[in-house]
């Protein structure tokens, strides 16, 4: 099992910043990679960033490229998320989840992934 901890969450005004980070722990070793997804009130959880672990391979949703970057600190077992010029419409809960065996394709979908953290809270006001 592996389990996930984010933290970085919080309220911030539009056109700032926030980092999010994931801390795995347990068979960190059947990490292959690391991704992000975020849920807004009323809405459905939806993909924002990925990276396989080994050699980095990103993939962002089009709705935050140029504004989000992920990266991972593997002798940390930690997966980041930089968020810049973030908008109100970036207010949701985010979690990072992890899978556990080798994808042809960085998933963008829930299914894709094994372990999931408990999520932190990330509000833009206007």
């Amino acid at each position: 099992q592996v389990q996930l901890v984010e933290s970085g969450g919080g309220l911030v005004q539009a056109g700032g910043s926030l980092r999010l980070s994931c801390a795995a722990s347990g068979r960190t070793f059947s990490i292959y990679g690391m991704g992000w997804f975020r849920q807004a009130p009323g809405k459905e959880r939806e993909f924002v960033a990925a990276i396989s672990w080994s050699i980095g391979r990103i993939y962002y949703a089009d709705s935050v490229k140029g504004r989000f970057t992920i990266s991972r600190d593997n002798a940390k077992n930690t997966g980041y998320l930089q968020m810049n010029s973030l908008k109100p419409e970036d207010t949701a809960v985010y979690y990072c989840a992890a899978y556990a065996s080798s994808r042809l394709n960085i998933p963008s979908y829930e299914r894709g992934y094994d372990y999931w953290g408990q999520g932190t809270q990330v509000t833009v006001s206007s």
